[in-house]
Formats: C-alpha cells, sequence, structure tokens
C-alpha cells in the first residue's frame, strides 16, 4: 500500500483545432503527432482561435504520484469526448458518429479509472462541441477515488441541504396557497422555490450518487431554471399595477412561451437541450434586470411581506447572473453560490409563513377538530424551520463581518484554487492588542463598540484586496487571493498606521488608543500546503505579541526552531 498522494491538478496542456484523420489500422494519428501543430495553453477549458471549430484536441502528460486507486477526475465536458492514454482509449462520453460528431449526453462530473503505471504517459482528449464552451471545464486533476466521492460529497452537502429546505416551503406555499386567501401570491411563490429547490437538486454533484441519468438531470435543471422567471414575473405582475404590471406580464408570458418551445423541440429530437441554455441566458440577462428595476421602482408602494421577497429576488439575480458568466467561459471557472440566493429566498418566505401564521391557525381551527392536531405540527415544523435558518446564517451578528464557517467555505476554496492555477495567497491574522482591558475599565459596550468600529477599517482597508471575517472574540482574519508576502506586509504596516490614528469613543467618553497585531503566511512562499497557512500565521501573530505589539510580523521558519509557538497561546 502506498500513501495516499495529493490531488494533483494537471497542466502543461497542448491543444490543435480539427479532427484526426485515422490511419490504416483505423487509429487517429494525432495520437503519435508531435508535429508544430501542437500549441501550449495554461487551461483546457476554449483554447484560442476556435474561429466556429467543433472539434479540438488536448494532450498533457500525467504526473507522477503514489496513488492507491488513482482516477482522473472533470467537473465537467462540453460535450463528448474520448480520452486516450498513450494510443489506447480508456475512456469515451457520448457516442461520436462517422463524421466525428454527436449528441449532447448531459454535463456530469467525470471519474476516469488509470492504471498503476499511467504516470509520465501521454493523456489525450479528443472532443466535439457546437456549444458555446469547448473543452474540459472546471477542476481536471489526478486523485484518489475515495477522495473523489468525498469531494463529490462535500461540494453537495450545503447544496442539497437548502434545497430540501426550500422544498418543504414550497410544499407549505402550496398549502397556503390552497386554504389562504392570497391563493394566486402563494402558487406563484411555491412555483418559484419548486424550480429553485429543483434546480438545486439537479445541479449538486451528488446527483450521480442518488440516480444515474445525466441527460435527464439536465432537463429538470433546465426545466426549473427556465422556470424562475416565470414565477418571478407572475408574482410581480399580481403585485404591481398599471403599465408595470403589463410589461412584466407580457416578459413572464415570453419565457413561459419559450420554455414549452424549447423543452418540447428537445423532446421531440428537433435541437440539442444544451443549445437552449445560451439563448435562455441572453433572455434571462435581459428580462429579468427590467423585471426587478419595475418592482423597485415601485418599492415604496409595496408592504413589508412584499418588499422581503423583491430584497430577496435582488439578492437572487446577480448569482444567476454569475453563474451564466461562468457557464460561458466568459471569467475562469469558479463555483458561484446559487444556494445563498435560494437561502435569502427561503429566509423571506419563512418570514411571511410567520406573519401570515396567526390568521391560517384560525382557518385551520374553524374548518373542523381534527386539523388542529395537523396546524400544531405545522407550527412545529415552522419552528424548527426558523432555527435551521439560524443556524445557517455567514454572518457576525455584532460586526456584519462574515463569520468563521464563511471564512471555512472560502478558504478552502481559495486554498484549491491557489493550487490549481499556481498562484499566491496571503493569510493575515489580526488580533486588537490589550483588548480585555478595554472591557474591564470601559465596559463590554464599549468594547463591542471597538470591535464594531475595526471591522468597518478593516472593511474598507482590505476592500480591494480580499475578504475579511471575525473567527472569534477580538480576532480577526484577512484573506487576499494573489497577494504576496511583501504586498500583504505592506498592507498590514498601513493598517496598523491607521488604527493607531483612529479615535474611538463611545457614549462620549475617549477610549485609550487601540492597536493591532498582525502575523502574515503565505503559500508558496512559507508552505507548499496553502491549508497550513491559518496556523503559521497564528505562529507569526503571537511572535508579534511577544515582541511588544502594535506591529507585524512575516512567519519564517526561525520561528519553529526557536520554539516560539509551542502550543496555542490566548492573545492579549
Amino acid at each position: 500500500m502506498h500513501a495516499e498522494a495529493p490531488p494533483h491538478p494537471l497542466d502543461s496542456w497542448e491543444y490543435r483545432w480539427g479532427d484526426s484523420p485515422l490511419d490504416a489500422n483505423g487509429a487517429p494519428q494525432w495520437l503519435d503527432s508531435d508535429t508544430s501543430d501542437w500549441q501550449s495553453v495554461t487551461s483546457p477549458s476554449n483554447p484560442p482561435g476556435r474561429e466556429g471549430h467543433q472539434h479540438l484536441w488536448l494532450r498533457t502528460t500525467l504526473p507522477d504520484g503514489e496513488w492507491n486507486d488513482p482516477v482522473l477526475y472533470i467537473t465537467s465536458i462540453n460535450l463528448i469526448s474520448q480520452a486516450f492514454l498513450g494510443d489506447e482509449l480508456i475512456y469515451q462520453y457520448g457516442e461520436f458518429d462517422e463524421q466525428g460528431r454527436g449528441d449532447f449526453a448531459g454535463w456530469p462530473w467525470h471519474m476516469i479509472d488509470l492504471p498503476d503505471d499511467a504516470a509520465g504517459q501521454t493523456l489525450t482528449f479528443r472532443l466535439y462541441s457546437h456549444y458555446t464552451s469547448i473543452g474540459l471545464w472546471g477542476e481536471v486533476q489526478v486523485m484518489e477515488r475515495i477522495e473523489v466521492l468525498k469531494q463529490v460529497i462535500h461540494d453537495s452537502a450545503q447544496d442539497l441541504g437548502i434545497s430540501a429546505l426550500v422544498l418543504v416551503l414550497a410544499i407549505l406555499a402550496t398549502i397556503f396557497a390552497l386554504i389562504g386567501q392570497e391563493r394566486r401570491g402563494f402558487m406563484a411563490i411555491a412555483l418559484f422555490a419548486y424550480a429553485s429547490g429543483l434546480m438545486l437538486l439537479a445541479e449538486a454533484p451528488a446527483r450521480q450518487l442518488i440516480a444515474d441519468g445525466a441527460l435527464a438531470w439536465d432537463t429538470l435543471r433546465a426545466g426549473s431554471y427556465y422556470t424562475l422567471p416565470i414565477a418571478l414575473g407572475m408574482l410581480l405582475s399580481h403585485w404591481l399595477e398599471g403599465t408595470a404590471r403589463r410589461w412584466i406580464t407580457r416578459l413572464w408570458a415570453l419565457h413561459l412561451a419559450y420554455l414549452a418551445i424549447a423543452i418540447g423541440l428537445v423532446q421531440l429530437g428537433v435541437i440539442s437541450l444544451s443549445n437552449t441554455f445560451p439563448i435562455f441566458d441572453v433572455l434571462l440577462a435581459v428580462t429579468m434586470p427590467i423585471m426587478l428595476l419595475l418592482a423597485l421602482f415601485r418599492f415604496r408602494r409595496l408592504n413589508l411581506e412584499q418588499r422581503l421577497l423583491v430584497l430577496s429576488f435582488t439578492f437572487y439575480a446577480p448569482l444567476l447572473l454569475a453563474d451564466m458568466v461562468v457557464a460561458h467561459g466568459f471569467v475562469a471557472w469558479r463555483t458561484v453560490p446559487l444556494s445563498y440566493g435560494s437561502l435569502a429566498f427561503s429566509l423571506a418566505i419563512a418570514a411571511i409563513f410567520l406573519w401570515h401564521y396567526r390568521r391560517t391557525q384560525q382557518q385551520l381551527a374553524m374548518a373542523n377538530d381534527t386539523l388542529e392536531q395537523q396546524v400544531a405540527t405545522r407550527t412545529a415544523e415552522l419552528d424548527q424551520l426558523v432555527r435551521e435558518l439560524e443556524g445557517l446564517s455567514f454572518e457576525d451578528p455584532l460586526t456584519g463581518l462574515h463569520n468563521r464557517r464563511h471564512f471555512n467555505t472560502v478558504f478552502d476554496h481559495e486554498c484549491r484554487r491557489a493550487q490549481q492555477h499556481g498562484s499566491q495567497l496571503s493569510l493575515l491574522m489580526l488580533d486588537l492588542d490589550h483588548f480585555k482591558d478595554i472591557n474591564d475599565y470601559f465596559g463590554h459596550d464599549a468594547g463591542d463598540a471597538v470591535l464594531v468600529k475595526m471591522a468597518s477599517v478593516l472593511t474598507q482597508h482590505f476592500m480591494d484586496l480580499g475578504i475579511v471575517c471575525r473567527i472569534g472574540g477580538e480576532e480577526f482574519v484577512a484573506l487576499l487571493p494573489g497577494s504576496s508576502a511583501k504586498t500583504a506586509e505592506s498592507s498590514a504596516n498601513s493598517l496598523l498606521a491607521s488604527v493607531a490614528q483612529c479615535a474611538c469613543v463611545h457614549q462620549g467618553i475617549p477610549l485609550r488608543r487601540v492597536t493591532l497585531s498582525c502575523g502574515i503566511a503565505t503559500y508558496p512562499d512559507h508552505t507548499h500546503d496553502p491549508h497550513k497557512l491559518l496556523r503559521l500565521a497564528d505562529e507569526a501573530l503571537y511572535h508579534a505579541k511577544r515582541s511588544g505589539r502594535n506591529r507585524c510580523v512575516v512567519w519564517s521558519e526561525a520561528f519553529e526552531e526557536h520554539g516560539f509557538m509551542l502550543g496555542r497561546q490566548q492573545h492579549q
């Protein structure tokens, strides 16, 4: 048994447009080609110079590594592909005809088995796509099979949890529509909830572990995705009046017609499902901002529950547009947290359910005696949903900064991204000096005021560099993708100087001067594993505290050699 090697992203790609002729044995001649027609490219997704080409060949060399059960993990392929190891066909997705073309088969993730002696061999892909994108999309790396499954489950947990929550709320909205007075409004809410919940389910990587059939999942995803603006338009047209209602009615009717025509033509085999996405995305990019602008223009005329939903839609819309931009390759691949938009919508409709609860309870109690137990059951379910929603918060309630849970998610993503792209990643641990003295002399309210002030200063200072989170007490962390240790140190020193000049006042009483200590660690300068940055930055912070506070210290191997960090200490 070998020790498990970490995931290894593939790089040093080469590509060439067109399709390979076959030799006398029917094998592609380009598998043995070392001509200058191959060109280097940094990413296997959408190489330059496509100019209408629908065939693409990619190749790279598999890395060395001691894997027990190695596989090649690929987030997605546009659209169908064959994979060759040397001159041997080891994987095929989709069916190629005699012209080297084929039908869209869906967008699953792929796990390609690799032999034990694959290291150092040439891996070649033959691809065909009539879609806006071509190539290998997302992550492409050699991993242990079990690690792929763990990653799939980890990456799906949040989406599946929120999907289940949204679908439960959709059922509750349906019930409210059947027994309440605002039937049309609640039916539109239910339709939007069903669509967003099913779309999250159909996009979660774990869908392939639930049931096979990539094309069926993508058809469900398309139908749900295309229904979102219909439900939004139906709800807004129910609330608004006059010209705004007429325009929004026309827009959601246009989307309804597109949904019926597109899915109908796909089922008849006239067009490919993949080709319906770009047209819809262009349509959505135009109609959704118009709908939201019309609603926001009449925002003051809406009641409280209507405003909550409009605000949740306003938060959801940019995420949909960002996901659209990533999907079409306008920006580099990254995960867009659509589940956050669904969560915001869930919070809004949960609040509306509570708003309508008392009246609904009375109506149910009057129906017949047997419904009383059902009302109690639904009340308990709603209370449980509220507690679950509160537990899903990613925001620190005092400072408004992201909390430790959000940091863990972003940190893990940025670590993988830095490893994949070979980019720098700096992490700053920041701690208020002698914060306990402020609480002791001026009270905890004054301490809270100082924390809020520092959060504002940190947010403003790192606005264009990265993200800032409060990870506990008076301790903050700043994550700076693409920043070197020198840049991070310069920024930190500038911050410390600014903080030292801040005048903190609470209830008219000037507080003592507040200073910060900072520890910095940078990947790959200080470690080959970016996940160790948190510990290294903490060691540097501890050294800054020992050295007198109100200073910035960059991590050095000398810290460990001289025993500066024998264990986690309480910073003062």
